[in-house]
């Protein structure tokens, strides 16, 4: 799959970029135009053959619909969860994508400085690591805990109410100020490892795209 990060294009830039995700893992779009209809899709499809609970379908769709709302008023650019399944139940997972730019006249730190504030102001484990499109930052995380609010303004799931575990990675995009930002939630707290696993797969197979759809 693959999203535009034309915004931040010059001749030393990607024009895009792509990643893989496991099969089950459905595309919401976040963007005013086409929210409602990408939502609508999704209920009907885990309502497919269900008539008779109108109320938990009408319940769903606002409640993705809020999430939707919530990430692209952060500056989510791609949101997708899971629907993966285990036998008869649904593996919950989200990924938002958001584009990050540094306010005007400024820099974004060094990945080790960047570890090192992002590690302090979110009480949270923070590391460097290699990826195939270039140095990024890893925070794990444990959001929604008791003894554990997630700090205000932080990245992550748009509800951070509930116990979650989340990892962030965090990359610049080559020949810009701007960092893509990769924020993976799940609340299955009792196969969490697992579950960073995938996270960090995903996140591996990111790769920049050059402006025919080839790699960089």
């Amino acid at each position: 799959m693959t999203a535009n990060v034309g915004s931040t294009r010059n001749p030393a830039s990607p024009a895009d970029y792509r990643l893989l995700l496991p099969d089950g893992w459905f595309r919401v779009r976040i963007d005013p135009e086409g929210r409602e209809g990408s939502v609508d899709a999704l209920v009907d499809r885990q309502f497919a053959g269900v008539d008779n609970a109108p109320h938990l379908k009408r319940q769903l769709r606002d409640e993705l619909l809020a999430q939707a709302t919530a990430a692209y008023r952060d500056g989510g650019i791609e949101l997708y969860l899971s629907l993966q399944q285990a036998g008869p139940l649904t593996i919950p997972a989200s990924l938002l994508i958001t584009l990050l730019r540094p306010a005007p006249g400024t820099a974004q730190p060094y990945p080790a400085e960047l570890a090192r504030r992002l590690s302090a102001d979110m009480a949270a484990e923070a590391t460097v690591l290699e990826l195939a499109a270039g140095t990024a930052v890893r925070v794990r995380r444990a959001t929604g805990q008791p003894g554990t609010p997630a700090p205000a303004g932080a990245p992550g799931n748009v509800d951070e109410a509930l116990p979650s575990v989340t990892v962030d990675y965090q990359l610049p995009v080559p020949g810009t100020t701007a960092h893509l930002l990769l924020t993976f939630s799940t609340p299955l707290l009792q196969i969490a490892e697992a579950m960073v696993e995938l996270f960090d797969a995903v996140a591996g197979s990111l790769t920049w795209l050059d402006g025919d759809g080839t790699h960089e």
